[in-house]
This record gives structure tokens, C-alpha cells and sequence, in this order.
């Protein structure tokens, strides 16, 4: 299976640096010894078809337009054993619990800002702070964080470390449960062998967070009617939007479906206006409502703001938490979890530099080659160096664009992104891996098991983002003894 395959100088998650399978990847490699390249390669496009006839796709968009494409799929899953695991899932708690305590405080008595922790200017300065809509606003069980997606990496030590949090739109939940689909249709034998935790349960998780937070004025003696409002099929997560109100049984309506009529929302429907307790919204927040942010905004709903402070309809995720997973903002999760929780980070972050302190900028302008540069409000691989693998002309582009604003981007030591292999192309070979674990907050906090492994499928590259090139794969959490299979 592997016999040219050279661990390097990274750390590996399958294997050990003398070319033996790490303990708990020793029953898979055995398993996948057992296959003829044939058997391999027809396996592998299975898999891929097997996305293209679900519809399974994303957008990517470029200069000429956008181009749907399927996710590709990688069938070497990522194996976490229980303990990993579970330091994992507190370190996700403990993060999700001090990000959603720094939301209500900065909407409320800014405790963090008078401590000196936080400067209030970058608070202030924030473009997704929204403290004219939402400042003072009591929201259904103080939880602005209902889901999270947080990047995760593991380094040379194979340490994992926080890479970045999504707390507004995170997309890709879709995939992992379609991942694992995949993964049992095209490699059963895989799962006879081992107990790998199960997702079978995590949709109704997810649905119950949604339900869990009703509004004020929620009529207490019907169920609540919860929607998800996407911004229609243009969007490049348009799949993950479907599939989310498909298996949460909600409906998927896009603005022009509901309306407002005295500061409550109504859905409408073939049988008249059915009133909406709850918004999944998948629609950033300067497009959700054209009379309190963008008036040119056709993707909103006309009054929702009114309706959303009336009490009369929750919004999830909250208004406004792009404050809380800026680039910058980042850098200071560690101090929020000392201040909020009086404990220390379970998972740390990556080392990075603020561009607004004039030391760090001199250093990192004079050590731009070894860096990660990227711009606080850009995702998706967009607007980013990588020092080691930029050219002369990119660097001093960069550079320029730093000193014109230095607010605006941040840098980082170029991490060595821990690896797994890959079967691309009818051989292994070594890429970089990160993987995204997704949090769901109502009364209670529930961590997906496993969450998805993205991986740079081009040789050599660190840019794991499916619109940059990367796939997926299927992450496995090892069970333990006697609980449910996968």
C-alpha cells in the first residue's frame, strides 16, 4: 500500500516515522493490503460517482463565473482514538462557552474592554460589530453560537491547535454525514472490523439546538415552527442548505417567502401566512433585513430587525458574531477563556502576530518569506500568502498592501500541517490535512464525533479549502468496546 510513501519531516497520522502503521491504523492497512490495484481503483470512482448522482456539490467562483463541482473524496479516513477525542471535545466546550460569554458581554457591559483585556477600538472598528442593532438585545438563552465550525490543525509535535473559529455561517456539516454514506456503500468491509462512533443520532442533536431557542413571545402551547433561510441556488453551500432542512424536517425558504406584518414573520404558504418562530438564517447579516442593514439587499426580509427585538422571532446564529471570529479578534481567544472561565486553554491556539503592534510589523516585513500573511475579513484560502511557496513579485505585493493597512491582516509561522495519506490517481502519497469540528449549542453543548478532515490534495500544497483544490475525507472516532457501530 505504501511502499514509496516517505513520512518526511511532518507529523503523520496514520503513520510512524520507520514506515509501521500507528496502532490504531494497523487492522485498516492490513484490511486495504488485502486489495488489488484494480479493486482500489474501481472502489475510488465509485465513490466519486457516488457524489456526482447525489448532487453533492459546491460552487467555485472565479473571474469567468462560478463553476459546480463535486467535493473529491478521499476513502483513507482520519482515525482519532477515544482519548484524543474527548480532550477535543472539551477543549470545543470550553472555547464555545468563552466566545458566547465575549458576544453577550460586548452587546451588554463590555466587562473584557473595562478590564483592559481587549482594545476597544478593535471591538469598535469591527465591521460585523452591529452595536446600533443588537446592543442590550436578550436573546433566547443568552446563546449567540447555536452551531460553530472550528479549524483545527495538528503541528510537527502533533499537538492540535486552533486554526480559526466560524461562528456566523460555518458551512460543510452536510459532507461529513454524506462522507460517511460514501465511505459505508463503497468500503463495508471497513466497518466490520472496529466500532467507529456513530452520526445516526446527530441530526435530531442539531434540530433540537434549533427548537431549543424560542423566542420571548413564542405561543407556549404549540410546537415552534423553525425555517431555514438560504439565499437560493446560487449559493456556493446551496447543497448544505438542503440537505439540512431535508433531514431536520424544517422548511427551506428564501426571503421573498416570508414577510413581516406587525413585528411578527409569517412563511407563506398555500394555505395563507403560517407564523416563524425560529431562522437557521444562512444569509450574512448585512443582507438580512434591507431597513436595518444594506437597502439594496434582495436576499432579506423587510422588518425582520424589528421583529428579532420585538422578541417574536429568534435568529441563529446571532446577529453580529462576526466580532467574535475575526482574524484579529483570534489572537485574543486564549485571554477570553483566562478572563471568562478563570481557566487555561485545553486546546491552544496558533502563534500569531497582530500587524497593528509596530514591532511585529517590522519583523514580519522583514521575515515575510517564512510567513502566513492573511487578511482578517477573507475565508475560503482567499487573500493569503504563503511565505514559503510565494514568489519575490507576491511578497513585495503583500508587503505593500500591509503597510498601506496593517489592521487588516495578521501573520503566522508556516505551521507544518500534519499529514495522512492520500489514494488519488491510483497511487498513496502524502497530503496535508486540517479538519473542522462542528459544535451545536442549545440547553446543552453536543460535539459532532469526528467532523470533517479536509485535505490538499495537490502535492505539496497547504490549502485544504475544496474551492482551492482540497477534498474530503471521513473521520473516524474510535468507539469504545460494546457501543454502536458507524
Amino acid at each position: 500500500m505504501l511502499t514509496n510513501y516517505q513520512t518526511g519531516i511532518y507529523f503523520d497520522e496514520m503513520m510512524k516515522k520507520d514506515g509501521a502503521p500507528k496502532s490504531h491504523y494497523q487492522w485498516f492497512y492490513q484490511l486495504v493490503n488485502q486489495f488489488t490495484e484494480r479493486e482500489l481503483l474501481n472502489k475510488h470512482e465509485t465513490a466519486q460517482l457516488n457524489f456526482l448522482r447525489q448532487g453533492i456539490t459546491f460552487t467555485v467562483y472565479n473571474h469567468t463565473g462560478g463553476t459546480e463541482r463535486t467535493m473529491p473524496f478521499d476513502f483513507v479516513p482520519i482515525i482519532i482514538p477515544r482519548d484524543d477525542w474527548e480532550k477535543i471535545e472539551a477543549g470545543m466546550k470550553q472555547r464555545m462557552t468563552a466566545l458566547n460569554l465575549f458576544l453577550d458581554d460586548i452587546y451588554h457591559e463590555q466587562r473584557i474592554v473595562e478590564a483592559g483585556i481587549i482594545p476597544k477600538d478593535l471591538i469598535e472598528n469591527n465591521p460585523y460589530y452591529y452595536s446600533r442593532q443588537v446592543s442590550g438585545l436578550d436573546i433566547p438563552l443568552k446563546n449567540h453560537i447555536f452551531l460553530a465550525g472550528v479549524d483545527l490543525i495538528r503541528d510537527e509535535k502533533g499537538q492540535y491547535r486552533v486554526l480559526e473559529d466560524n461562528l456566523r455561517n460555518p458551512s460543510g456539516m452536510s459532507y461529513v454525514f454524506q462522507n460517511r454514506y460514501v465511505m459505508r456503500q463503497v468500503y463495508p468491509e471497513l466497518f466490520f472490523q472496529h466500532s467507529i462512533e456513530t452520526l445516526e443520532h446527530q441530526l435530531s442533536e442539531l434540530h433540537q439546538a434549533v427548537t431549543s431557542h424560542l423566542p420571548m413571545n413564542a405561543n407556549p402551547t404549540k410546537p415552534p415552527t423553525a425555517v431555514l433561510l438560504t439565499p437560493g441556488i446560487y449559493n456556493s453551500a446551496y447543497y448544505d442548505h438542503v440537505f439540512l432542512a431535508q433531514q431536520m424536517g424544517i422548511e427551506l425558504v428564501e426571503g421573498r417567502d416570508l414577510t413581516v406584518k406587525d413585528d411578527v414573520v409569517y412563511m407563506k404558504t398555500i394555505r395563507g401566512l403560517k407564523r416563524v418562530d425560529i431562522i437557521y438564517r444562512r444569509i450574512d447579516d448585512d443582507f438580512l433585513d434591507p431597513e436595518a442593514f444594506r437597502p439594496d439587499s434582495a436576499l432579506g426580509v423587510s422588518g425582520l430587525l424589528r421583529a428579532y427585538r420585538k422578541g417574536n422571532v429568534s435568529i441563529l446564529n446571532g446577529i453580529g458574531n462576526g466580532v467574535a471570529d475575526d482574524k484579529a479578534m483570534y489572537v485574543y481567544v486564549p485571554d477570553m477563556i483566562r478572563f471568562y472561565l478563570d481557566e487555561d486553554p485545553i486546546i491552544p491556539n496558533v502563534e500569531t502576530y497582530s500587524l497593528s503592534d509596530p514591532e511585529r510589523l517590522e519583523y514580519v516585513l522583514d521575515h515575510i518569506e517564512e510567513l502566513v500573511i492573511k487578511n482578517v475579513g477573507a475565508s475560503g484560502g482567499y487573500d493569503m500568502l504563503i511565505g514559503p511557496q510565494s514568489e519575490e513579485s507576491e511578497r513585495e505585493e503583500f508587503k505593500r498592501k500591509i503597510i498601506e493597512k496593517p489592521h487588516q491582516y495578521i501573520a503566522q509561522p508556516t505551521i507544518k500541517l500534519s499529514r495522512a495519506p492520500a489514494y488519488q490517481e491510483g497511487r498513496f502519497y502524502p497530503c496535508h490535512v486540517d479538519l473542522r469540528v462542528f459544535v451545536m449549542q442549545g440547553k446543552t453543548t453536543n460535539v459532532l464525533p469526528g467532523g470533517l478532515s479536509r485535505v490538499a490534495l495537490k502535492e505539496g500544497s497547504l490549502v485544504v479549502n475544496s474551492s482551492q483544490g482540497g477534498g474530503g475525507k471521513d473521520t473516524w472516532i474510535l468507539a469504545e468496546s460494546g457501543e454502536q457501530h458507524a
